[in-house]
């Protein structure tokens, strides 16, 4: 049988098999052999050994569309990023932080700031139109007036999105809005796996509904990316990608450098200075992490 890793803790890993539910399955030694370490995400095949009691062994793990590093998932189709429009004030240097690291990863994310119904519209429409403008898809909602969660509730049909967003901005009210079954769902995976034993926090994906899964993401404050350095940072600012190669200077870091084309465009307001002044952030945090 075929099925995705949702979770996986000390050793033992929660297969979801589609109409089936949940196997608690170990990996064959075979894969300790080839050094190849199941990842949540995984598609993989499992023999059935107790299936009363949903047990069973991964016996291959098939082929990865993609694996992030951070965080540590395989096979996801997009990144879903809540934040609040208001309690709390959206923090942009996170939201770029967590932008930054998908576009390393060359995953599309699509933006959600929630809480519009306490919002201002001039300052929702400001705040929209900073990312809108760099080729973000942005979707503004309000999970308490359920207003926008259809939408997003489209943009998630049929792939597996890497889901995220800091504390308090309506993520966990945002996930039980999109499907009755996923409180259901969570309930049946905490049992088996007993969620709340353990301290560590764990990428985990939910079932949403057919082909649909969610994978709820620990925090993402640090730029630690393996390989990342502040000479690709450019690339990972859509809005920046068509103007690189026309600044004054060859290999400008668009930072103190004279005729820079990036800081020509903040000047006359093409370019938000918000986005402009995280990459400069993001820049000296990257160059600096070297000489440590």
């Amino acid at each position: 049988m075929t099925g995705k890793i949702i979770k996986g803790i000390a050793g033992f890993y929660y297969v979801h098999i589609e109409g089936q539910g949940v196997y608690e399955c170990k990996a064959k030694g075979v894969f300790r052999n080839k050094s190849i370490k199941p990842l949540v995400g995984d598609n993989v095949k499992i023999d059935i050994i107790d299936d009363e009691e949903k047990k069973g062994n991964i016996i291959e793990v098939l082929e990865r569309k993609n694996d992030l590093i951070r965080p540590a998932v395989a096979n996801v189709d997009q990144a879903l990023v809540v934040f609040a429009l208001k309690d709390p004030e959206p923090n942009l240097n996170l939201l770029d932080r967590f932008l930054v690291m998908m576009e390393f990863q060359n995953i599309e994310t699509v933006i959600c700031f929630n809480k519009s119904d306490i919002s201002d519209d001039e300052e929702t429409k400001r705040i929209a139109d900073i990312y809108s403008k760099a080729g973000y898809r942005v979707i503004i909602t309000s999970v308490e007036k359920d207003e926008g969660v259809s939408k997003v509730k489209e943009q998630l049909a049929s792939k597996t999105t890497v889901f995220a967003g800091p504390s308090g901005v309506g993520k966990s009210s945002m996930l039980n809005a999109l499907a009755l079954d996923y409180k259901m769902e969570t309930g049946e995976v905490s049992k088996k796996i007993g969620r709340g034993k353990h301290t560590t926090r764990h990428s985990e994906i939910f079932y949403i509904d057919k082909m649909t899964y969610v994978i709820d993401t620990p925090g993402f404050t640090s730029l630690n990316v393996p390989g990342m350095d502040e000479r690709v940072l450019e690339e990972c600012f859509p809005e920046f990608v068509p103007y690189i190669g026309e600044c004054k200077f060859t290999g400008c870091a668009h930072i103190s450098e004279p005729d820079c084309a990036i800081k020509n465009l903040v000047q006359e307001g093409k370019i938000p200075s918000e986005r402009y002044e995280n990459y400069k952030s993001f820049y000296d945090e990257l160059k600096n992490r070297k000489k440590y």
